[in-house]
């Protein structure tokens, strides 16, 4: 690297920088979960079905997957700064047309563009900090990161619930437009590209390119579609399951061989980059999955509304932010790879008290359940990422980010995929396992029975009629109870994924990744 390039410094100040490019990450981000509570009423407004208006998420996801693969070669054919306000104004643009389709193809097309372009924001706000930062203050700049990567998904459920309650869910996508136009103007004029990361001629990769998009295409809509098609019982996800698995391992040996592959895979040759890749992707898991599964029992089985599912992620979101610069203080003393086993133990021990709910449980203790699982991300996200990239190298930074963005997104959506499927699945076994005592034959059920029987009557019911309708909310219970028991189940699988982390997090190298230039490099 020549004098120059080292010497490089930003000329506008870094936090200010850090600071708008968080915002444009933090709009993409947000899209991923602010819809999802907004569906039922998409569905319903453009005459769809709730199953078809899944694709609105499905086709942001596989487009936003195959995007985060080549987003570092696309930043150094375009030039980073240029493609990023790119993404950052055709996202805006995007979002206006989601916003005013009329039709659900118009909104799968439209949401299909929104992934293309919100693809390359994460990582390329990634590689701006990096290069905006020297490594003694990359901890902390990685808390703003923290923010729009930890905090988005948390608050996401509960925006967009308002919003959809008090206005239309056309307003989850007009938000973006003042965000994006604001975001644009602010990046156009602080933000600049170092010597490094300038606009150069590289040679266009299409077979790679190809293998990625048919791989992760492929197997994004086996996660997305497969719970709905009966899994691997339908010909579609077979079929589509087959497809995933070679264009993914295809991809993989030909950007291993190739001389100028799309992504270079060799960057997780890096030890710490390695690993720091392996724990994001778990924490994507538990993140991600539970996400979804405490706005879903509210609404499914507890009987709460969008805004109020939404709301009880709110606290968790505020812990995050609280407790990151507390984290980030204890970077400068403490080992990156004590604070990341402290943080999944947090997260091992929250879910082990989440998987205490009942169908009983109250909206506080919900919110308790979420903030303590907040609590464990907080020590994860920045020193996760700090470490990660600590001895990278400049050159190869575009690559390592959109790896990076790619393993945490790719393995957030196998983490919500896998947890709402395993509720289904084990609803239907606790099911099966009630049903035993749902019998006249069992003296608990006869108890209730009568008890439900006698109120029903006294309500002005006949006999015959209060009978069955006490049978009726007998069923009710018994679904009801083996819902929450497959709740309880999917937790502590969390719990355990979680704990199983903690070993695995003293592979990182033995150094404080904040304590300056000296540990970073070592």
């Amino acid at each position: 690297m020549s004098a120059a390039e080292t010497a490089w410094r930003p000329r506008h100040n870094p936090w200010l920088i850090a600071l708008v490019v968080t915002l444009a990450a933090f709009m993409e981000v947000l899209d991923t979960t602010i819809v999802n509570v907004s569906l039922p009423h998409i569905a319903g407004s453009l005459s769809s079905s709730y199953d078809n208006a899944t694709w609105a998420l499905t086709s942001y996801l596989i487009a936003n997957g195959i995007v985060l693969t080549v987003s570092g070669w696309l930043a150094s054919r375009i030039g980073r700064k240029r493609y990023f306000l790119i993404c950052v104004i055709m996202f805006t643009v995007t979002s206006l047309l989601c916003g005013i389709s009329q039709n659900l193809p118009q909104l799968i097309v439209f949401r299909l563009l929104q992934g293309l372009f919100g693809g390359g924001l994460q990582p390329n706000q990634q590689s701006i900090i990096l290069d905006t930062f020297p490594p003694a203050r990359r901890g902390a700049a990685f808390g703003i990161t923290a923010i729009a990567t930890v905090v988005a998904p948390i608050l996401g459920p509960t925006l967009g619930g308002i919003i959809t309650d008090d206005l239309s869910w056309r307003w989850v996508f007009f938000l973006n437009v003042p965000v994006g136009i604001i975001a644009a103007f602010a990046i156009a004029a602080l933000v600049e590209d170092p010597p490094w990361a300038k606009a150069r001629p590289r040679t266009v990769d299409f077979i790679g390119f190809s293998l990625i998009t048919l791989g992760l295409g492929s197997l994004q809509i086996v996660l997305d579609r497969g719970e709905d098609a009966d899994w691997f019982a339908s010909p579609l996800i077979r079929g589509v399951a087959v497809a995933a698995a070679v264009g993914l391992l295809g991809a993989v040996t030909w950007l291993l061989s190739a001389r100028r592959p799309v992504v270079n895979l060799f960057v997780l040759g890096n030890r710490d980059f390695a690993v720091g890749s392996l724990m994001i992707s778990v924490m994507a898991i538990v993140l991600y999955s539970s996400a979804v599964l405490i706005p879903q029992i509210s609404q499914t089985v507890l009987g709460y509304d969008a805004t109020h599912a939404g709301l009880i992620l709110s606290p968790g979101g505020f812990a995050v932010v609280l407790l990151i610069p507390l984290v980030g203080r204890l970077m400068k003393v403490t080992q990156t790879r004590f604070l990341v086993a402290t943080g999944f133990a947090i997260m091992g021990f929250a879910f082990i008290y989440s998987s205490r709910v009942s169908p009983d449980v109250s909206f506080a203790t919900l919110v308790m359940m979420r903030a303590a699982q907040a609590a464990g991300l907080a020590f994860l996200f920045v020193p996760i990422s700090t470490a990660a990239y600590a001895t990278m190298a400049r050159e190869v930074q575009g690559d390592a980010t959109a790896l990076f963005t790619l393993f945490r997104n790719l393995f957030g959506s196998i983490g919500i995929s896998i947890s709402t499927a395993l509720v289904t699945t084990r609803t239907q076994v606790h099911s099966a396992y009630l049903s035993r005592f749902d019998t006249p034959l069992h003296a608990p059920f006869r108890v209730l029975q009568a008890q439900y029987t006698r109120a029903i009557e006294a309500l002005g019911h006949s006999a015959d009629a209060a009978q069955r309708m006490a049978l009726g909310r007998l069923y009710q219970v018994l679904r009801t109870q083996a819902s929450v028991s497959a709740y309880t189940d999917v937790f502590m699988l969390c719990a355990i994924l979680a704990f199983a982390a903690v070993p695995l997090s003293f592979l990182f190298s033995a150094t404080k990744r904040s304590g300056g230039a000296a540990a970073g490099a070592a």
